[in-house]
């Protein structure tokens, strides 16, 4: 049972949506494909802008004759609103559910000890009057759950887990460069598959139109990716959310998010191709490509 780690995902809160409608009206809004969601399979996605740029991602939990979003908690107003607009007389009703709390558990044997053994992304099962899922994402993360607010975290440590500081998390979602929503991504600017949200399941690119879908496929069909969320090391404390990334008096890239010696930054593809040496606050940075990753050859992301 050694290495089981669990976090309370405090950053985190969840909406509900429920009403007859509520698969339809969120199938148009969302890039996941929400036909796809049961209450034994979880999905990944965003809500974008009508120019295809990122506004918001979730986590999607079917429960009952309702659905969760797991989202930011500083945003969750913002989204509930943005939600909201698009209403008219669909039959939906949406709210926020403090009564839920967020966690994630990796680590040993993580996904076994939860009942997770098919690990298959977005598997869930049900767990301590909530739900336990495979990260959607990718196998590596682990998984998340969405547990009642008043005992979520009693019952990871009652089932053999480590209770771990948010770095914990922070740490591990870093080295497998998994994006954290608004922290990584800058909301009305950048674009999904500059932080790999198709390869990590947010994108599918089978289902109808969607808010920004069009945007979404000519980007991705005409190899217009240019700038790719990666992890990053370097020594010492982080730089600054923001700081430029340099290659001599070239502009490579951007620090989004970052602990002590490992972050997340957006790096100019072509960059990667250069042999000279990336810096960042008078640090040098090296950018790693996680094996998850499907980049752009080097002679076309120019």
């Amino acid at each position: 049972m050694s290495g089981l780690t669990a976090v309370h995902l405090k950053q985190r809160s969840f909406l509900e949506l429920a009403g007859e409608d509520r698969r339809a009206f969120l199938q148009g809004l969302v890039s996941c494909d929400v036909m796809r969601l049961t209450p034994s399979q979880t999905l990944f996605g965003a809500m974008l802008t009508a120019q295809g740029k990122f506004m918001f991602d979730f986590f999607l939990i079917e429960r009952g004759d309702a659905f969760l979003l797991e989202i930011e908690a500083e945003r969750a107003d913002s989204m509930l609103k943005k939600l909201s607009m698009y209403k008219l007389r669909s039959k939906v009703s949406l709210r926020l559910a403090p009564e839920w709390t967020a966690l994630a558990a990796f680590g040993g044997d993580a996904l076994n000890v939860l009942g997770l053994g098919g690990q298959s992304a977005g598997q869930a099962v049900s767990f301590a009057d909530g739900v336990a899922y495979v990260d959607p994402r990718l196998l590596e993360a682990g998984a998340r759950l969405a547990l009642p607010a008043d005992g979520g975290l009693a019952a990871l440590e009652a089932a053999g887990f480590l209770a771990a500081p948010f770095d914990a998390w922070n740490q591990h979602r870093m080295a497998l460069a998994l994006p954290d929503g608004a922290g990584d991504l800058t909301p009305e600017k950048d674009l999904l598959l500059e932080a790999g949200y198709d390869e990590l399941g947010g994108v599918d690119w089978k289902k109808g139109c969607y808010l920004g879908q069009e945007l979404t496929a000519r980007t991705k069909y005409r190899g217009l990716i240019k700038k790719r969320l990666l992890p990053v090391r370097y020594e010492g404390e982080a730089p600054a959310p923001g700081s430029l990334i340099m290659q001599g008096e070239v502009e490579a890239g951007e620090m989004r998010s970052g602990l002590a010696g490992l972050g997340v930054a957006k790096i100019r593809l072509e960059a990667l191709g250069r042999r000279e040496l990336m810096t960042v606050a008078g640090k040098v940075l090296t950018p790693e490509i996680c094996a998850w990753m499907k980049l752009p050859e080097a002679d076309s992301a120019g």
